[in-house]
C-alpha cells in the first residue's frame, strides 16, 4: 500500500469485509446496540461466581454520582468500617462533601504555588502547559487523601451532606479552572512586570479568599465542631458530643495512616522493581507530611499482601483502569466480560507494560477489595470489589474481579506496611526516584 489511500485500496477493503458473512452480522448487531452490548459475553458469570471464601463485612454501597471522588469514597469505605466496629453500628457514612471542600481549597493553593515555582518557565513550555491543563479536577491519589485527613479530619455525612454541586461537580470545576488560570496569568504577568515573590504571595491571599468564597457558596461551609447521635445494632442511642473533625478521626477511625503504604505494579523498563517513585508536581497539600510515594513490586507481591490484609479482616483500597473489559451493569471486571476480539475479528496483543508506555492504560478509578476466593493451593481465583457507583451498578454495587483482570489492569494497592517483607520495608524507605509530571503513574483516580 502506498503512503495515501487509493480507490483500489477502498475496493479491496470493501470486498474483504463483504466477503465474510460474520462481518455483516456484527455490523447489524453493533449499529443497533453499540459495541459493548453486542460484545457482551452471556456466559461471563459461569467462571466468575459471586462467592468468596474470605470476605470482609462492608457497609451499604455509596454513590459518588457525577463527580470524580472515587478515591475519597474508597478511602471512606475503609474508614467507616472502623467506626462501625467501635460503635456497634449496622451502617454509617462519612461526609464526602467535607474532604471535597478542603481538597479543592488545598489544590488551588498547590496550583498557585506551582505557578510561583515555575515563573522562570516560558509560556508554552511543557511544564507550564501541564500545570494549566487541569488545575483543580476532582481526582486524587491515596497520599493526597492522607494529607487532607490528617489536617482536617472527617465527620458523619449528616453534618455536611451532599449538595447539588458536590454530586455533580462539572459546573463548579469549570468556573474554578477559569479563575485559577486567570490568576496564573495575573501572577506571571505581574512577575514579568517586576513584582517580587513576596508581593505575589501577598496577592495570593486575596486569590485564595475568592476560591474559599466560591467553595462555600457551592458546597456549604464545613463545621469546625459538632455533636452527633445515632442508634447501634441493638437500638441503643450512641452520642458523640462537642468534637472536632480531627478528634473524631483520631478517636473513632483511629487508623495510624503512618503505617499505610502504597505499592504499585508498573512493569516498565524505566521503573525497576524494588525502587520507590514520586511524581513531580503531584499532590494537593503544600507543607503536608505525605508526598506521593510508591514502591514498585511484582504483581505476585501485591496479591500476597492483599490476601494477608483480607485475612486480617481489613479491606484494601486499590486503583485500576476500570473501563477496560468491564461490564458495569452486570458487575464483572473480567477479561472475558466482553468478546470484543471475536466481534471485530482481531486481537489486542499489548501487555501491561506496553499499554502503560503507549498511553493505552493507566489508573483511572479507586475501589475497595472486600473478599477473595482461593484455590486449594491458596492462590486467588477471583476477588470481591466494592464500588462507589450506587446499588444499581453491578450486583447491588459490588463487582466480581477475575484474578487475570487484577493482574492486567490493577496498578496500586494501599496496605499496612506490616505486610511488607523486611527487604521491602527497606526498599520503601529509600529516597524515591522523581518521575516527570506526565508519567502514567501520576494519573488520578476519579
Amino acid at each position: 500500500m502506498k503512503e495515501f489511500i487509493e480507490k483500489k485500496d477502498l475496493d479491496n477493503f470493501k470486498s474483504n469485509f463483504e466477503g465474510d458473512r460474520a462481518n455483516l452480522l456484527a455490523m447489524n448487531a453493533v449499529t443497533s446496540n453499540g459495541v459493548n452490548k453486542a460484545a457482551l459475553n452471556v456466559y461471563r458469570a459461569k467462571d466468575n461466581q459471586n462467592s468468596f471464601s474470605i470476605e470482609v463485612e462492608a457497609g451499604k454501597v455509596c454513590d459518588q454520582k457525577q463527580s470524580g471522588r472515587c478515591w475519597m469514597f474508597a478511602a471512606y469505605n475503609v474508614f467507616r468500617l472502623e467506626i462501625m466496629e467501635k460503635l456497634n453500628l449496622e451502617n454509617m457514612e462519612l461526609s464526602q462533601n467535607y474532604p471535597l471542600f478542603y481538597d479543592k481549597l488545598e489544590k488551588a493553593n498547590y496550583f498557585l504555588e506551582n505557578i510561583l515555582d515555575t515563573l522562570e518557565e516560558k509560556n508554552g513550555s511543557r511544564v507550564v502547559d501541564f500545570l494549566l491543563t487541569d488545575p483543580i479536577g476532582d481526582g486524587g491519589q491515596w497520599d493526597m487523601f492522607r494529607s487532607i485527613t490528617y489536617k482536617y479530619g472527617c465527620l458523619p455525612k449528616e453534618l455536611m451532606p451532599e449538595t447539588a454541586v458536590s454530586s455533580c461537580t462539572r459546573e463548579l470545576n469549570t468556573y474554578l479552572r477559569t479563575k485559577l488560570r486567570g490568576f496564573a496569568c495575573q501572577l506571571r504577568e505581574d512577575y514579568a512586570g517586576g513584582k517580587d515573590l513576596e508581593k505575589l504571595r501577598q496577592d495570593k491571599e486575596e486569590i485564595m479568599s475568592t476560591i474559599y468564597r466560591m467553595l462555600s457558596i457551592a458546597l456549604g461551609q464545613p463545621p469546625e465542631r459538632f455533636s452527633w447521635g445515632t442508634r447501634d445494632k441493638d437500638k441503643n442511642f450512641v452520642e458523640v458530643k462537642d468534637i472536632t473533625p480531627q478528634e473524631f478521626f483520631r478517636e473513632y477511625v483511629g487508623l495510624n495512616l503512618d503505617d499505610m503504604v502504597t505499592v504499585i505494579n508498573a512493569p516498565t523498563e524505566d521503573k525497576p522493581y524494588g525502587k520507590t517513585f514520586t511524581v513531580q508536581y503531584l499532590g494537593s497539600v503544600r507543607g503536608g507530611k505525605y508526598p506521593v510515594k510508591y514502591l514498585n513490586l511484582p504483581m505476585e507481591e501485591l496479591k500476597r499482601m492483599t490476601i494477608a490484609q483480607l485475612k486480617d479482616n481489613r479491606a484494601v483500597w486499590f486503583g485500576s483502569d476500570v473501563g477496560q473489559f468491564s461490564d458495569r451493569k452486570g458487575g464483572y471486571l473480567t477479561l472475558d466480560a466482553l468478546k470484543v476480539e471475536e466481534l471485530f475479528a482481531t486481537d489486542f496483543p499489548m501487555n501491561k507494560g506496553e499499554r502503560l508506555v503507549y498511553g493505552e492504560s493507566l489508573m483511572t478509578h479507586a475501589m475497595v477489595i472486600t473478599g477473595v476466593e482461593l484455590d486449594e493451593k491458596g492462590d486467588p481465583i477471583r476477588w470481591k470489589v466494592e464500588n462507589s457507583w450506587g446499588k444499581d451498578s453491578g450486583m447491588e454495587g459490588f463487582y466480581v474481579m477475575s484474578d487475570e483482570w487484577f493482574s492486567e489492569y490493577a496498578y496500586q494497592i494501599l496496605l499496612d506496611k506490616k505486610y511488607l517483607t523486611q527487604e521491602e520495608k527497606k526498599q520503601f524507605e529509600a529516597e524515591p526516584i522523581l518521575l516527570k509530571p506526565w508519567d502514567p503513574m501520576g494519573s488520578l483516580a476519579r
